[in-house]
């Protein structure tokens, strides 16, 4: 399904407030800084360490810090994963409000998905995905922490059941609560 990307890049994007215009490069490049941010080490924010105090010589070269990638680096595979998740985060409370219902319906208008690609994201809105059904097709830190950002551009976690969500994806993750506090900060910049 070739327009999961645009469907996912258009959710991300109608997400109300600042964060999404703050975005300018568009939703798949939110979620790619999200998760660089989550897997940078230190404290939320901080920049990492250069080493054990030793002064940094003026010639030396400083590795450039990871940067988000490319849209169409993102496979179309993991951006079905991210939608997924972001579909079941939105049902994790047992009813995908108005509010989460309309974002979903704008993206899918905005990304002109098919006929076969909104027959998927119906299956998908009826029997949204486990936490571990996503958690088992994840192979690297970095694609966790892209999948647990996906989830959290998803939804405002304003009930206990949404917060629990997150909890239980994050640790099926194996992110640690750094990397979770770093995603949250982002969001809040």
């Amino acid at each position: 399904m070739a327009e999961v990307k645009r469907v996912l890049d258009a959710l991300v994007r109608s997400r109300s407030g600042g964060l999404a215009a703050a975005s300018a490069l568009g939703g798949l490049a939110l979620i790619a800084g999200l998760a660089v941010r989550a897997t940078q080490r230190g404290e939320p924010g901080a920049e990492p360490a250069r080493g054990a105090g030793a002064p940094q010589a003026p010639d030396t070269v400083r590795a450039p810090a990871a940067t988000p990638f490319e849209a169409g680096a993102l496979s179309d595979d993991e951006a079905t994963l991210c939608l997924r998740i972001m579909v079941a985060a939105s049902a994790a409370d047992g009813v995908i409000d108005a509010r989460e219902r309309e974002r979903l319906d704008a993206a899918v208008a905005e990304s002109g998905l098919d006929l076969a690609g909104r027959q998927w994201l119906a299956r998908e809105l009826e029997d949204p995905a486990t936490i571990d059904e996503i958690a088992d097709r994840v192979a690297t830190p970095e694609a966790g922490a892209r999948v647990y950002a996906a989830a959290r551009l998803a939804i405002d976690p304003d009930t206990m059941q949404e917060r629990a969500f997150l909890r239980m994806l994050a640790d099926a993750l194996d992110l640690d609560d750094d990397a979770v506090a770093r995603v949250e900060s982002g969001l809040a910049a």
